[in-house]
């Protein structure tokens, strides 16, 4: 009796084993098939892209007028960014595949800087359309080879699920078609010779990373770390590690990371070689409950900006998220304001701490500007605006516009209803520049569960 009992309890047990087994391997291959789909439409879709912006250029070659030529240009943008994302939805992240998307990336950039312009006043140049006339012959060899790919893929029923495992157990280099089609595709952009992108995609990039415009003389390392640990606020207990970038250029920086051996509080810095001002610095330690208010870390803030050597600053955000003030400074010059130049202060609500900097805008930015008298005044830009706009401030100011060009604006500050927007009219021509919404005060949800 108690033997057939264990014997019908040990069947159970086989049975239920078995069917979770069952229900596992199911599961698991709905996984790997939902996976495989995504990269089947992926693929497809990256293929269909690259048809699609093949003619799209082509297209664009043979218009004339701005009329036709902008939206034209503004689709070839368009379909760059979605080839751009159905790529990262590929297991490509261990193969190689930087030059095809830095061949995407910069269509796409100088389709879109090109359409945004007014044509009409800058048209295309003989340069920038024989630049078309070479992307439209490189996008095309793209195309075939992932023509290519895809007629091999759909012949033998090839499965995107092998190619993750062959890149992810390192045996890339075994025969895989797909993996080896789309290093051909690499291969072929590799050998495209340097584009000339023309003036506007020049601009474009000239947004200089060496910080040659700050003020100073270089610093040591020992220097630097003395800075840090001002900035950091930490006692002589603090495990230091410094490393030196950019070395023997006057425009590097030094990277310091310090940790507190009795708290284990950590913080981090880049400094500048030259003049040793912060790159951006954040100070990992918990903020408790507030103590100050934002108008106080306002006051702290300033005194900081002053104390380490950035003048001219005027608050133009503030904003608290939980226990931290996040303030955004920018440079007033004859009361102007200088967007481009900023400085962004994370404050600690708690006792008033710098927590965060982040000033690589100022320092990649700063240079000495004139400004030329506007060519229409205040009143006539304030006739630009929507009529429902009740404008509440107004000043001058300095901003990037879609073009990556610094213009000098008006600048006015308005609410309709119960929204306030911030709008940017061209100072010169009169065009409204950049309209952005700001934000409301966040909604704060009591007892929600």
């Amino acid at each position: 009796m108690i033997r057939g009992l264990i014997i019908g309890v040990l069947a159970l047990g086989v049975i239920g084993t078995g069917y979770w087994g069952y229900q596992e391997h199911q599961e698991k291959n709905a996984i790997l098939l939902n996976a495989e789909n995504s990269y089947q439409r992926a693929f497809h879709g990256l293929t269909y892209q690259m048809d699609l912006l093949h003619d799209k250029i082509g297209a664009t070659l043979a218009m004339n007028s701005r009329h036709s030529l902008s939206p034209s240009l503004a689709e070839v943008w368009r379909i760059t960014s979605e080839a751009h994302n159905n790529v990262g939805q590929l297991p490509l992240t261990l193969l190689p595949f930087n030059k095809t998307e830095e061949f995407l990336t910069n269509i796409g950039n100088f389709s879109y800087h090109t359409a945004v312009r007014d044509l009409d006043k800058e048209p295309l140049t003989e340069k920038e359309y024989k630049t078309l006339q070479v992307l439209y012959k490189q996008s095309g060899n793209i195309q075939s080879e992932l023509r290519k790919v895809q007629h091999m893929v759909l012949k033998n029923n090839l499965r995107w699920m092998d190619v993750e495992l062959a890149l992810a157990s390192g045996k890339e280099t075994t025969d895989n078609t797909i993996i080896d089609g789309f290093k051909t595709v690499e291969k072929t952009v590799s050998g495209f010779d340097e584009t000339d992108f023309g003036p506007t995609y020049a601009n474009m990039q000239q947004r200089d990373e060496n910080f040659k415009n700050v003020q100073g003389s270089p610093i040591s390392r020992t220097a630097a770390l003395k800075i840090a640990k001002k900035y950091m606020n930490f006692d002589g207990n603090a495990k230091v590690k410094v490393t030196e970038n950019g070395k023997g250029s006057d425009y590097g920086f030094y990277s310091i990371s310090l940790k507190n051996s009795k708290t284990g509080q950590e913080a981090s810095m880049d400094i500048t070689k030259k003049g040793g001002h912060p790159i951006w610095f954040i100070n990992q330690r918990k903020v408790r409950k507030p103590t100050i208010s934002l108008h106080d870390a306002v006051t702290k803030a300033q005194a900081f900006l002053k104390d380490t050597g950035f003048t001219g600053l005027e608050l133009s955000e503030s904003t608290q998220y939980d226990n931290i003030g996040v303030l955004n400074f920018v440079t007033n010059t004859n009361g102007i304001r200088i967007y481009p130049e900023s400085v962004k202060l994370k404050v600690a609500l708690d006792n008033g701490d710098i927590v965060g900097v982040s000033a690589d805008e100022y320092l990649t930015s700063y240079q000495k500007r004139t400004f030329k008298k506007p060519a229409i005044t205040l009143e006539q830009a304030r006739k630009k605006m929507n009529p429902n706009l009740k404008v509440m401030e107004d000043r001058r100011a300095v901003i990037i516009n879609d073009a990556n060009k610094e213009v000098l604006c008006y600048e006015f500050l308005g609410t309709i209803k119960n929204d306030t927007y911030r709008i940017f009219i061209n100072a010169e021509n009169g065009r409204e520049e950049k309209v952005e919404k700001l934000k409301n005060s966040e909604t704060v949800y009591n007892d929600v569960l």
